[in-house]
């Protein structure tokens, strides 16, 4: 499937910011069932911008500017994905997989989430793959979708007390819980083709990879219970959402800061997406 991304984000600053600098993981890569065929990124001001890879692979620039009052960062492309039934292959790994093992303030779990994993874990045995797939169902049926109660910075252990959340929210329950049970796993930042015919949103989408011995890191997507497909644009990974968050950044001076985001996922030619829980 050929998918044609735009991602757009504004910022304000009133009065204007002295300085700003902002690291951007918005650019994603190719792997077996992801290919980017186009994909460029343009600054609406005069800016530095230095391109590198982070510590787990992730394009990333890195944007300083200033003095400034509005700044626009677009980017857009076009990615050519194929359905792997969820497995990731042919990525460049960089630490062995019990890194993804490491808690995170926003990946610690309470005693009610620890029993909620033992529970469904005890219930599997050794079949971890069957483990994964009850705990996505389960927080899918767990949860449910509301953009009002949480925001960037909440843990999946406030979220999983909610009962309510967004994608951001479900794939950090899913990870807390998967790493409680022993099984690494990570947050991916990326894109997803709803089958609603909605193309413009909010936002865009997260879920969770975990690995499994034999097969690899497998992606779920407890926000819409089903794994990975060629609906999903995989852009950035890390421990937690704040390691592959699109945007993140500081500013010098300034007063009212006013963030305005909005992503447009379309088919460039083929089937229809999958239906999607927006963040």
């Amino acid at each position: 499937m050929r998918l044609r991304i735009a991602h757009t984000t504004s910022y304000r600053y009133e009065p204007p910011a002295s300085g700003v600098i902002q690291i951007l993981r918005m650019t994603p890569g190719s792997h077996d069932g992801q290919y980017v065929a186009e994909w460029q990124i343009d600054v609406s001001t005069d800016s530095r911008l230095d391109v590198h890879q982070d510590a787990f692979g992730n394009v990333t620039h890195v944007l300083t500017c200033g003095p400034i009052a509005d700044l626009t960062i677009n980017v857009e492309g076009l990615i050519e994905t194929h359905d792997t039934g969820g497995v990731l292959r042919g990525t460049d790994e960089r630490f062995p997989p019990s890194l993804f093992l490491r808690s995170t303030p926003l990946t610690e779990v309470n005693p009610a989430m620890a029993t909620f994993s033992r529970e469904l874990r005890s219930e599997s045995e050794d079949d971890v793959l069957g483990f994964l797939h009850g705990l996505m169902m389960q927080i899918n049926e767990h949860m449910t979708f509301d953009e009002d109660p949480t925001n960037s910075g909440t843990s999946a252990l406030e979220a999983f007390g909610l009962k309510r959340g967004v994608c951001q929210d479900y794939a950090h329950i899913f990870i807390a819980c998967a790493r409680t049970a022993g099984i690494p796993a990570r947050f991916v930042a990326g894109h997803f083709l709803r089958s609603d015919g909605m193309v413009n949103q909010q936002a865009g989408h997260a879920w969770a990879e975990a690995f499994v011995q034999g097969l690899g890191w497998v992606g779920f997507d407890p926000a819409n219970g089903i794994c990975t497909t060629d609906a999903h644009a995989r852009v950035a990974i890390g421990l937690d959402y704040l390691g592959a968050a699109p945007v993140r950044g500081t500013r010098y001076g300034g007063g009212m800061e006013t963030l305005s985001v909005a992503v447009k996922v379309e088919p460039a030619g083929g089937r229809q997406g999958q239906w999607q829980s927006q963040s």
